[in-house]
């Protein structure tokens, strides 16, 4: 229903809390623009953009954790992203077909199958990772070093509080999309980061 002063009615926090000004609304407001951003700009259009394949999101994790380990065997890819083994079968059938994988059996373990990325599947890689910071220089650049590093710490505290009243899912965690850091302190709230390097990258 709408408002007595013709606006929408929102659901607005408790009188009396510090958040019940406008500020409360623009940190959401731009929380919001600041997702959808990240998700769509720099992410979903640039693999349209660097693929000549219909690669979906998760097919980009799967090559993305294969590209940052050597020698990586399938049950373990599984287990590390949280899908069952079919899913992580479907997934991997595709990026073989593409030629971006490739799958090998294991010269210790016959039982194993190991995995790796074609040089085309790191060229796609690669250049996904230049074609996101070539669009965020010019932001980053802009706002300064000092500004940057202020404003990480601001959002890894508001990640952090959003994460401590969170009832976390019992699954490997995905947030960083893969821009995993030693010490990470949100893997502590988290759990295990389903895409950091388990070994050594391949070169």
């Amino acid at each position: 229903m709408p408002a007595p002063d013709g606006r929408s009615a929102q659901t607005a926090p408790v009188a009396d809390s510090p958040l019940s000004g406008a500020g409360f609304y623009r940190f959401l407001r731009y929380g919001h623009i600041l997702s959808s951003l990240l998700r769509e700009f720099l992410e979903s259009s640039f693999l349209d953009q660097i693929s000549p394949y219909s690669l979906s999101r998760s097919q980009f994790c799967f090559l993305k954790l294969i590209a940052g380990n050597s020698e990586l065997q399938v049950c373990e890819l599984a287990r590390c992203l949280g899908v069952s083994p079919a899913a992580s079968s479907k997934n991997l059938d595709r990026l073989e077909e593409f030629g971006l994988v490739v799958r090998e059996p294991s010269t210790e373990d016959r039982r194993a199958t190991l995995l790796s990325v074609s040089q085309e599947g790191r060229q796609l890689v690669d250049e996904f990772e230049r074609l996101k910071a070539s669009q965020l220089a010019p932001v980053i650049e802009e706002l300064g070093e000092d500004r940057t590093e202020a404003f990480c710490d601001l959002l890894r505290d508001v990640c952090l509080g959003m994460l401590e009243r969170t009832t976390v899912a019992e699954a490997p965690c995905l947030r960083c999309a893969g821009y995993y850091r030693p010490n990470c302190v949100v893997e502590e709230l988290q759990g295990e980061c389903a895409l950091k390097p388990r070994r050594g990258a391949e070169a």
